[in-house]
């Protein structure tokens, strides 16, 4: 992949674009939908049937400058027991609503840190998860592993439960791009945690790394990443890292001066790219790498590699509820969100409802639109025959949405009888040619870098 200068010229060094984690995404949520949508949605769902649960934990031992999730830094575990209290409530609560005989195929833990937990309550709160449903046979249970917030009880808790993936965040293996972005953590204590991971027989292992930190540049990157290679993870995550500080106070405190341009953004994306293609990964996407054996390769060769509000997944699970302040959760009807404030989500789950205030009902186009994008994120095509055999739209419709799409971005893609294609070199410019098919976006300013 070389630096087209077509990219310079469609914008891709100026644009700001959603990620496209969902469509529409969370910014066009609305308060039309709320705790009585989600509570008919998960009485709605198939007895009988699959579903993925996800699971925030929104507390951290120490703020990360870099993140702009939603978290709140705490000093004892105080609050983060009180919580794992709620979260028992609340899971209890969604058993009451939920149809006989749904299982998990995917169970995520997220956060912040969910290794907070003490091993008593990671415990229990498994416990009270597989009493709402059990795991699929063939089902993955996931987990954000901090190297800095684990040891060998809670290690031993996780692995008990069930846990046969751990997900661990690197960023940058740099000690002065950590200080920069206020993440300690050492390439020994990685390399320390995944091998008592792995001496668990938790055999998969996923890493999320970033480039366009603070001070990085391409030799930098390139340490990194042959670092990380070093641990043999399954599958990883190469994030752009989204500077946006006026989203995120905390990211206040990393130096704007010493950011790198969005041309060198670039530069570092194709660095790292080609340490992980060199070293036998397959390319997942825009933004994923996964060795050629993993779910995630096979998901992707089969046609079906999926999105979700985690990046890319080999679940196809029609139903995704989230769990705790702040989730998102997914249903063939819409999306709903809980309450994002801590205190607010719980005090609703105590007067026993579900705490959903606003999310987003499917109507006209939308599932239409959101497959286009999904397939064009995942595959770089979207073919005719699909939409046809499975959406309320024409061929005139297509054409039409394919050709104001071409009228922009010229030869950069291609649209045939087959359908609509993006070629490898303009794979850059995926999440703006998405963009238009957006039917809602209209605020750039509130997304990260399209680079």
């Amino acid at each position: 992949m070389t630096h087209d200068p077509q990219l310079a010229r469609l914008g891709l060094f100026d644009a700001r674009v959603p990620r496209y984690t969902s469509y529409p995404t969370a910014p066009h949520f609305g308060t039309s939908v709320g705790a009585a949508d989600f509570t008919g949605w998960i009485e709605a769902v198939p007895e009988g049937s699959q579903i993925s649960l996800y699971v925030h934990v929104p507390f951290c031992r120490r703020l990360c400058w870099f993140c702009a999730c939603r978290t709140q830094g705490v000093a004892n575990n105080d609050p983060v027991n009180a919580y794992v209290e709620t979260l028992v409530e609340e899971l209890a609560l969604l058993a009451r609503h939920l149809p006989r005989g749904v299982s998990l195929s995917r169970l995520h833990w997220g956060g912040g840190t969910p290794t907070l937990l003490d091993a008593g309550r990671m415990s229990r709160l498994a416990e009270a998860i597989f009493q709402v449903a059990p795991m699929a046979a063939d089902g993955e249970f996931s987990v954000e592993i901090d190297p800095n917030e684990i040891d060998d009880p809670r290690l031993d808790a996780l692995a008990a439960a069930g846990m046969n993936r751990a997900s661990i965040g690197v960023q940058d293996f740099d000690p002065m791009i950590q200080a920069a972005i206020g993440r300690e953590q050492s390439y020994a204590l990685t390399r320390d945690v995944v091998e008592r991971i792995r001496d668990r027989g938790i055999a998969s292992l996923n890493a999320d790394i970033l480039y366009g930190l603070p001070h990085q540049t391409g030799p930098r990157i390139a340490d990194s990443v042959q670092k990380l290679l070093t641990l043999s993870p399954d599958r990883v995550a190469l994030y752009g890292y989204a500077h946006v500080p006026w989203m995120s106070r905390r990211q206040q405190m990393i130096p704007s001066d010493a950011m790198p341009t969005p041309q060198e953004r670039l530069s570092l994306f194709e660095t790292a790219r080609q340490l992980f293609v060199w070293d036998g990964y397959r390319e997942i996407g825009i933004d994923h790498f996964a060795k050629p054996e993993e779910g995630m390769a096979r998901a992707q060769a089969a046609g079906r590699l999926r999105r979700n509000f985690q990046g890319y997944t080999d679940d196809t699970a029609p139903v995704l509820i989230g769990v705790g302040a702040s989730s998102i959760s997914r249903f063939p009807q819409g999306f709903a969100q809980n309450a994002s404030a801590t205190a607010a989500h719980v005090k609703a789950i105590r007067e026993g409802r579900f705490s959903a205030h606003k999310g987003h009902r499917f109507s006209g186009e939308d599932t239409l639109r959101a497959r286009i994008i999904e397939a064009l994120m995942c595959d770089f095509v979207v073919r005719r025959e699909e939409l046809l055999a499975n959406f309320a739209t024409t061929e005139a419709r297509l054409d039409e949405m394919f050709q104001a799409a071409k009228a922009v971005f010229g030869d950069m893609v291609r649209v045939t009888d087959e359908g609509f294609f993006i070629p490898e070199r303009a794979r850059p410019l995926t999440r703006m040619i998405v963009r238009s098919f957006d039917a809602y976006d209209s605020a750039q300013a509130r997304h990260s870098s399209a680079v």
